[in-house]
């Protein structure tokens, strides 16, 4: 079927828009040739218009010659020959050849040995299990699988995590407060639209960008906010006077800074006597190395003033593209007000997780990660003190599937991640997430070490310590 609109409000008759619609999506290409257009009746019939407006406008393509009449057959769209050349596709042929040149341009594969913290072992996912999994949620959901589910997320499944969240991180919440989504970003575009009259947010800086640039593009005021070793500053906070603060409390990102248990509440205390919210995102608080793993912020808030993020991205994987977050009550009353906006991830995935939790499988997963990735910590560790040595100070490494490293150079950090480029090694500069970049001492980079095995980690850090030989202020 035609993708078409009527304006009944615009001046021109509805012929004349079935027209130039028709004849604008033959000429730049949408509509290739030898296409044929639907019946006269279908397209009355699906765009609720007159037969008389469909047949004038028909004949109007016909005598113009962008379409032709095969007897007892229908209308085609004619040969190009006939027409102008499509400019869309010449237009397409320019953008892809474009895009080939960009480093990352999609379905361009890298041949770099690319350290992304965002990135897992694909070891690590059970594929037997989730297969079977999906095929059970197939099974026992027949009756469903024809309608929509609710678009908080399905109430069966938000009932199975809010147990887990419960057990596994101290978050206090109720089925009704849990919305299920698909990803943290979108996420945040359902908290903006509950935060109405809200504009100012305090953000950690360095922070997330993504998730920053999502505030600054929905209008709102960011107030950038350091970080040290006990995370976010909350006297800066306190100056601020934001009235939402955004915060990665478990596992600073990217300084891997961890927000002790005074600073918490002395944040909680902030948000109660001036009623502004937190967000605290929780991305990879399951991941703890020293001591027990910190129970959420959530967990510790008795006001109500806490939203809780969380994912399954970094403990299941990225390509299942579910979240979740817990809403305080003041907030969870507000999302009839919106649910017209926003629909969750599939009815079946959301089945078939909640099947590999109730069936215990979700909790011997995390068991095994945990086990996993600390083994691959500790490797990782080990490697970037026997390659880099004196010349990197390594810090946030307690917690999370990242470090931060602090090289001793003059050398920019933008030059760090070229030369490691060059010698097919892919870093992260930190001064890209600020705000403001400040003048520091030294420059500082970042590295995940999750998505690949020993040997491929062994082999990058040592090409890294190749591309960065010679730049130490200690050799000089």
């Amino acid at each position: 079927m035609l993708s078409l609109s009527i304006n009944s409000h615009a001046p021109e008759p509805q012929y004349i828009q079935v027209y130039t619609q028709i004849r604008d999506q033959i000429k730049n290409g949408d509509l290739p040739y030898g296409s044929r257009l639907p019946s006269i009746r279908s397209l009355q019939q699906h765009m609720h218009i007159s037969k008389t407006t469909v047949e004038t406008a028909y004949q109007m393509l016909v005598t113009e010659g962008y379409v032709i009449s095969k007897p007892r057959s229908g209308l085609y769209v004619a040969s190009p020959f006939q027409l102008e050349p499509p400019q869309t596709q010449t237009r397409q042929m320019v953008d892809q050849k474009d895009l080939s040149s960009l480093p990352f341009a999609p379905g361009v594969a890298s041949a770099l040995i690319d350290f992304r913290p965002s990135a897992i072992h694909e070891q690590t996912f059970p594929f037997r299990l989730w297969r079977k999994m999906l095929h059970h949620a197939l099974d026992h959901a027949q009756h469903k699988i024809c309608s929509y589910g609710d678009p908080q997320g399905e109430l069966s499944f938000r009932t199975v995590l809010a147990s887990y969240l419960r057990h596994s991180r101290g978050v206090r919440c109720v089925p009704e407060q849990i919305v299920v989504s698909s990803g943290i970003q979108y996420s945040i575009a359902i908290l903006i639209k509950l935060l109405q009259g809200v504009n100012h947010i305090a953000f950690e800086e360095p922070g997330y960008a993504p998730v920053r640039d999502h505030f600054l593009q929905s209008g709102y005021r960011v107030t950038p906010i350091g970080v040290d070793e006990k995370g976010i500053s909350l006297d800066e906070v306190a100056r601020s006077q934001a009235q939402v603060v955004y915060i990665t409390p478990s596992h600073q990102f990217p300084t891997g800074s961890i927000i002790p248990y005074p600073e918490r509440e002395r944040l909680l205390q902030w948000a109660r006597t001036n009623e502004a919210f937190i967000i605290e995102d929780d991305y990879d608080g399951e991941f703890r190395y020293v001591g027990k793993p910190i129970p959420s912020l959530q967990g510790l808030d008795h006001a109500g003033r806490v939203v809780y993020l969380g994912t399954f991205s970094k403990v299941f994987s990225p390509a299942l593209r579910m979240s979740y977050m817990v809403l305080p009550a003041e907030l969870a009353r507000k999302l009839p007000s919106i649910q017209y906006l926003y629909q969750g991830p599939s009815r079946i995935d959301q089945w078939a997780m909640q099947a590999f939790m109730e069936q215990g499988h979700w909790y011997r997963h995390i068991r095994r990660i945990r086990r996993t990735y600390a083994k691959a910590h500790h490797r990782f560790i080990e490697l970037l003190h026997a390659y880099l040595g004196e010349l990197v100070t390594i810090s946030g490494h307690n917690a999370g599937l990242h470090v931060q490293l602090t090289v001793k150079t003059r050398e920019p950090a933008s030059s760090l991640v070229k030369r490691a480029a060059e010698n097919g090694v892919q870093v992260y500069d930190v001064s890209e997430l600020w705000m403001t970049p400040p003048a520091s001492e030294y420059p500082r980079i970042y590295m995940g070490f999750a998505g690949m095995d020993e040997s491929k980690m062994e082999e990058g850090i040592k090409r890294l310590s190749q591309a960065w030989k010679g730049i130490s202020e200690l050799s000089r």
